[in-house]
């Protein structure tokens, strides 16, 4: 039974996914797994989860930034598409280890853990915590096969719920009320109600405690990444004391996305439901990558039009980001350390915005 309760809860998580993570690859950022916190520079990535006999399990290791191989991946809109594509992989595989640590603390019966893991931290004292061995990342509980059906349920979960969903709905409201058929209100309709749908679910979520105990961890990743933006030392106290709310979270992402969709497609003159469906399926892409450019935009000029735009998406984190408790912060301050400190060791340099 727990092992379905955790297989779920991953499943839930991998939906959320893209509200959790960041995805700007110049910047430090972040994202909430299960009992944990993934910390990524632009050359390391770091990963922090406690276990629940209270212990820390951590994996670190290095990034290769895309567009320092391949130019073209630096050009506008096409590096939102590949910096979130990327994003979005490194996210997967961060939930799936946070996912293995849950189920093999739980098949060892909270037994401790072998040599070479890591120690609880003191509250404030990262440096307590030792990464993890090896050994740790390969204990896959969560098999290939598993993460490959999750994959693809979590798709055709997106694509049923907020593609086929609405656009089903907006059709049937036409036959009710002709007055619904034109083209702008029809695709007006559709976004209404995709949104809303989007809401409902990271609000339902959220109701199931396992669930809210993520959102904690995502709002224990917004404040450390804004004391470590401002100077501060990564301590509890000092990171406890910034807001959970940050412009470049997913959930600010995903709202404009769905917002900027609403616009784009009532400039495509298409009206049979099978030809909006495709539309809505096929420039997913390119309505990613010109929403990427607007919250890297609106990060850099706060006081901005396309600020503003983004301002539902911080309203929309009351929801998906929550208090996190003194040793939920820890975890993302490990996290955040063991990053920059193999960011470090490949001499990278952070650009700050």
């Amino acid at each position: 039974m727990r092992f379905v309760r955790n297989f779920v809860r991953f499943l839930v998580a991998v939906q959320l996914l893209p509200a959790l993570e960041s995805g700007e690859e110049t910047l430090v950022g972040g994202q909430a797994v299960l009992e944990g916190v993934m910390m990524r520079s632009p050359h390391a990535w770091s990963i922090a989860c406690r276990k629940p006999s209270g212990e820390m399990a951590t994996l670190s290791e290095p990034l290769d930034r895309p567009s320092e191989k391949h130019k073209w991946m630096a050009w506008p809109v096409i590096r939102g598409v590949m910096t979130l594509g990327y994003a979005m992989s490194l996210g997967y595989r961060a939930l799936r280890f946070s996912a293995n640590v849950a189920l093999e603390d739980m098949m060892q019966n909270d037994a401790r853990p072998a040599e070479g893991g890591a120690k609880t931290a003191e509250p404030g004292r990262s440096s307590a915590v030792a990464r993890s061995s090896p050994s740790q990342g390969k204990a896959a509980t969560v098999g290939s096969w598993l993460a490959t059906a999750n994959i693809i349920i979590s798709v055709a979960f997106f694509i049923f719920m907020y593609k086929y969903l609405p656009l089903l709905a907006a059709t049937q409201l036409k036959k009710w009320d002709p007055a619904l058929g034109g083209h702008i209100m029809f695709n007006l309709v559709d976004g209404i109600v995709r949104i809303a749908l989007f809401l409902l679910f990271i609000w339902g979520v959220s109701l199931w405690p396992d669930i809210r105990r993520v959102y904690e961890y995502h709002g224990a990743e917004h404040k450390t990444v804004f004391a470590f933006e401002n100077g501060d030392p990564l301590e509890t106290a000092a990171v406890q004391k910034y807001s959970t709310f940050h412009p470049r979270c997913g959930t600010s992402f995903l709202m404009t996305v769905m917002l900027i969709s609403i616009g784009f497609y009532m400039l495509i003159p298409v009206t049979t439901f099978w030809a909006r469906f495709a539309v809505r399926v096929a420039f997913l892409p390119l309505i990613a990558g010109v929403s990427y450019e607007i919250i890297r935009f609106a990060a850099k000029h706060r006081g901005s039009l396309f600020a503003l735009m983004t301002a539902p998406g911080l309203w929309l984190q009351r929801i998906t980001t929550k208090p996190p408790s003194d040793e939920q912060a820890q975890c993302a301050i490990v996290a955040l350390d063991h990053a920059m400190a193999l960011e470090k060791e490949r001499g990278g340099e952070l650009v700050i915005a």
